[in-house]
């Protein structure tokens, strides 16, 4: 995992908190790096072969800004869409292995994501190994989901490098975004929309 943070430290040196206490709140704290998701899903690829299984992820998330982007140093976890096996709970037990072996969160590998999803668009593979490939949706459907969420200034600067990556006018973008917004979330999608859009190109 990445280097040890102010926070984190505070945690381990904390008098009161149990031994328990403790690794609870680091394991929620850690931070897994690019080359350690690399690891890890290299290492759950080895194993669903072992097992003679062919995991096929549709990554979401900081993920995807952590792989396919390199637009910051690390994530909580791995957000995923399990496209194969058909029975996700397969590829659950089997990051759950890896998580052991790592001494990691069973969690790591987080499908929770498949709620947050209108529609599954298919865009680049981002990471393949021996058992395992991993892609990304398409552009409109990762800033949809930014926009839906809109949290905080991690969510702000990923949906304006993700923006940044289409081409259009500000209508022609909005529209293609449209249809993957999360439902009940639309209009604080639009308001941050326009207010991402403002913010990087300037008011029309």
């Amino acid at each position: 995992m990445g280097r040890v943070s102010f926070i984190e430290r505070r945690i381990e040196y904390n008098p009161l908190l149990d031994d328990n206490e403790r690794c609870i709140l680091l394991k929620k704290m850690a931070l897994l790096s690019q080359q350690d998701i690399i690891d890890a899903l290299t290492r759950l690829g080895q194993i669903a072969k072992e097992h003679g299984f062919q995991i096929d992820l549709l990554a979401v998330g900081g993920a995807v800004m952590v792989l396919a982007y390199n637009a910051r140093p690390a994530t909580h976890d791995v957000d995923v869409y399990i496209v194969s096996p058909k029975e996700a709970r397969v590829a659950r037990e089997l990051a759950q292995q890896v998580a052991q072996e790592r001494g990691w969160p069973d969690d790591w590998l987080n499908d929770g994501a498949k709620g947050f999803l209108v529609g599954v668009s298919q865009g680049p593979v981002i990471f393949s190994a021996p058992g395992i490939i991993v892609r990304r949706p398409e552009v409109q459907q990762l800033l949809a989901m930014k926009l839906s969420a809109w949290r905080d200034d991690v969510d702000i600067a990923d949906a304006r490098l993700l923006l940044t990556e289409l081409r259009g006018s500000q209508d022609e973008i909005w529209q293609s975004v449209e249809p993957f917004l999360v439902p009940g979330q639309q209009l604080k999608a639009k308001y941050a929309f326009l207010d991402l859009w403002e913010t990087t190109y300037g008011a029309n």
